[in-house]
């Protein structure tokens, strides 16, 4: 009898789900159901090179391989509901496709700032169309105030002072990139947006925007005014999890997982991506959510195989599952790439070579043991610094 694998998600998470599916043996049906139009693509050059230029789909696409031209790609149409215990899904036209596997693969979705004032000409970054919305906004001479100091907030800052914009940097905490970085290293890369001629205003927050049904500014919550003429809310992103509600589900932080990537233990169910909160045995027995660029590919290994035992078509993987987060982010001529988790040796970072000012690796370490490194340029030393992490002992 030929199973169906329905995966909830048609971004790169989903896109690894069917891929690992099909080169472990999977050759029964493959149904990906995901709420935009297009195939899947790469999202992470849309607040970089992407931004920079013309925006097009052509240009972010992932390349589908042979091995998935079989896969059914259900566009446009969002899950609305999922009963698991049916083992069905509910679609927003109203299918309710059956399955006998389910590959959660929903992703994030960007916050919004819940501030009073006009909509028109406030941005978010998280989709294509948001990207080519905010692309025709970036002229030479716009005032662009980019709300939150993160990565992808540096970034757009840093693609769209190259496009000619001013821009300023308003959120809460003291220091830009703070909690995956520290504060050395994030007061570093500051004074490089700064030499740019980005401008922070940090310590304080966005009380509300200005402007008669399109933004011209915004009111700060020390009674500063600021003109703008865009606005990017670069705030944080909460998990797509609303459909799986009534399920009994732990969806407090995503979706809650076992070490085999199975949702909290309920065979033929299985989550990848950012989505996911899992435990990684590298660092301790903590379920975390990880939105790194290399997870969806990793989880997906993974999950592919637990899905697979589950139903029985193949033999469980017994070996523990310890993936090393991976991302990197490019801002003006710098990459900055991280591995590890830098955020749990927030409290011992150390310089393990060059200079804050100039190409760098910083390491973070938790009980004396290296648990992240960061570079800034240094690419020689890329795969010397992996290697290390890769060294490092799963925790008991």
């Amino acid at each position: 009898m030929s199973r169906r694998v329905l995966i909830a998600g048609a971004s790169m998470g989903g896109l690894r789900a069917a891929e690992r599916l099909r080169a472990a043996g999977f050759t029964g049906e493959i149904v990906a159901v995901g709420d935009e139009a297009h195939l899947p693509y790469n999202r992470p050059p849309l607040s970089k090179e992407a931004l920079a230029s013309e925006v097009t789909h052509e240009a972010v696409a992932f390349r589908l391989r042979p091995a998935v031209a079989d896969v059914t790609w259900r566009l446009g149409v969002p899950i609305a509901a999922a009963d698991l215990r049916a083992g069905t899904v509910r679609l927003a036209d109203g299918a309710e496709p059956a399955y006998d596997g389910l590959v959660v693969a929903t992703g994030m979705r960007p916050r919004r700032l819940p501030v009073p004032g006009p909509r028109a000409g406030r941005h978010v970054v998280r989709t294509l169309e948001d990207a080519r919305d905010l692309r025709a906004e970036l002229r030479p001479g716009a005032r662009l105030l980019v709300v939150g100091a993160g990565f992808i907030g540096c970034e757009v800052a840093a693609t769209a002072r190259a496009l000619g914009a001013s821009v300023t940097v308003v959120a809460p905490e003291a220091v830009p990139m703070r909690r995956p970085l520290g504060d050395d290293l994030g007061a570093a890369l500051r004074r490089r947006h700064e030499a740019r001629g980005v401008v922070f205003l940090l310590g304080r927050t966005v009380a509300a925007f200005l402007g008669d049904g399109r933004v011209t500014g915004a009111e700060l919550s020390d009674g500063t005014r600021l003109d703008a003429d865009v606005v990017v809310e670069a705030v944080g992103s909460a998990a797509n999890t609303a459909w799986l509600d009534g399920n009994g589900l732990d969806l407090s932080d995503g979706v809650l997982c076992d070490n085999a990537m199975r949702v909290e233990g309920r065979p033929g169910v299985v989550a990848v991506g950012d989505v996911a909160r899992f435990p990684n045995p590298r660092y301790d027995g903590v379920a975390r959510r990880v939105e790194h660029w290399s997870i969806p590919t990793d989880t997906a290994r993974r999950a592919a195989a637990t899905l697979l035992a589950d139903l029985g078509l193949a033999e469980p993987d017994p070996a523990p599952f310890a993936p090393l987060p991976t991302f990197w982010s490019d801002q003006y001529d710098l990459r900055v790439q991280s591995f590890g988790v830098p955020a749990l040796g927030e409290d011992d970072i150390r310089i393990l070579e060059g200079d804050l000012d100039g190409e760098v690796a910083v390491g973070y370490h938790r009980d004396g043991e290296l648990v992240g490194v960061v570079l800034i340029g240094l690419a020689p030393a890329v795969a010397r610094y992996r290697a290390m992490l890769m060294r490092t002992p799963t925790a008991a």
